[in-house]
């Protein structure tokens, strides 16, 4: 019978302590690690807030004050759109479908919802408007949708929205073909 004794491939000791490289390496790992998991929890918060100041997405402008002008004869149809979540027992609907209204043109417009559930329930309206380059000049000056709206057992609301279109949407080259814009609400349970 015959042996064979194969050398080992073994590391040295040295090798197998931690050195700095290592270590500034595992450093550099849970860093980043931190920093993905903080942007994941900050982007909904960080995402509204592009969209609010810059209209993306079709998010209507929070206006601080009514409109002081109106600017020409252009008229805009705007068309209005209600829906609430499956797990929501409320009708939710616009009082009028559709109105024409004037550039810089203050409008007040309202819809109605009914809790149709036996207990008080919560909600809390998502809202956008489209074609969504048309956001940027949509301004909202009160609504419903800025708070929490609570209905009793049965209890029937109509809840106002006045709004107006920015002046400046009249000398904006891509809203040249625009003649309808759609203001959509979705009511949610509001969960705190």
């Amino acid at each position: 019978m015959r042996f064979v004794l194969f050398d080992c491939i073994c590391p040295d000791r040295a090798s197998l302590v931690p050195n700095k490289t290592n270590h500034h390496v595992g450093i550099i790992l849970i860093a980043i690690s931190v920093t993905m998991l903080a942007l994941a929890y900050a982007s909904v918060p960080l995402y509204r807030l592009i969209c609010q100041k810059t209209g993306f997405g079709g998010t209507p402008q929070v206006a601080l004050h009514a409109s002081q002008q109106i600017v020409g004869d252009r008229v805009i149809t705007v068309q209005f759109n209600a829906d609430t979540h499956r797990d929501l027992p409320w009708k939710f609907k616009p009082v009028q479908h559709k109105t024409e209204v004037r550039i810089g043109e203050n409008f007040l417009a309202f819809y109605e919802a009914e809790n149709t559930a036996d207990y008080p329930i919560v909600g809390m309206a998502t809202y956008n408007v489209s074609p969504d380059r048309a956001g940027i000049y949509f301004n909202k000056i009160a609504c419903f949708c800025f708070e929490q709206q609570r209905l009793e057992p049965g209890q029937k609301v109509n809840m106002p929205v006045l709004f107006f279109i920015d002046p400046k949407f009249a000398t904006d080259p891509n809203l040249k073909d625009v003649k309808t814009i759609t203001l959509s609400y979705t009511f949610f349970r509001y969960k705190s």
